[in-house]
């Protein structure tokens, strides 16, 4: 397929690959999407998808990373688990649009490259509000609502790693019910077993 002659360059095509892309996942989901329909999708062609990603994975992964937030603004109700709750809404917000099968497809074909699957690890980590709920946890010391506990990033990745699986290895959609369960019954009680 030849290149349009009127075509967009720098940032403008990035964006309408970008918008062609998520097009794409909501219509077919993520094991349908090929690097041909979102180039035509986004009026270019395979070989300049091609000379920017290396394939469909890196493509998606491009995409998906350009609509994350830079920043969370931390929410304030008054309480710790409120916060939490709120925080996992809104990070789950973000994913409202998104191909139920996007994280799956993902995983699933980025294992098989190990440099591809690196960039989903860091995409992953730039995603989760980490460092928000250190924050958030922070503030509720300082309120006197919690002794001062031990902070990792392995204990601060626990309530999106819980919800990653939720979504990737079982296919759960994540209730209200399930994000109390997770601040609740396993978050917050680890935080306070934390306790300096």
């Amino acid at each position: 397929m030849a290149e349009p002659r009127s075509r967009r360059r720098g940032e403008h095509l990035e964006q309408a690959i970008f918008e062609a892309v998520w097009a794409e996942l909501l219509e077919v989901g993520y094991a349908k999407l090929t690097m041909e329909a979102v180039a035509a999708r986004a009026g270019t062609s395979k070989p300049v998808l091609y000379r920017r990603w290396a394939g469909r994975a890196e493509l998606v992964l491009a995409a998906w990373r350009q609509r994350l937030p830079d920043s969370f603004e931390l929410p304030d109700t008054g309480t710790l688990p409120g916060d939490l709750k709120e925080m996992l809404r809104r990070s789950l917000r973000r994913f409202e649009d998104c191909a139920p099968d996007l994280l799956a497809g993902l995983a699933t074909e980025t294992f098989r490259d190990p440099e591809v699957f690196a960039l989903l690890r860091k995409q992953i980590a730039k995603a989760g509000p980490g460092l928000a709920f250190e924050a958030l946890i922070r503030r509720a010391v300082e309120r006197g609502e919690l002794a001062e506990p031990r902070l990792s990033p392995g204990v601060l990745s626990v309530p999106l790693d819980l919800i990653r699986a939720d979504a990737v290895i079982y296919g759960r959609q994540l209730s209200e019910e399930r994000i109390g369960e997770i601040v609740d019954d396993i978050f917050v009680p680890l935080l306070r077993g934390l306790a300096r």
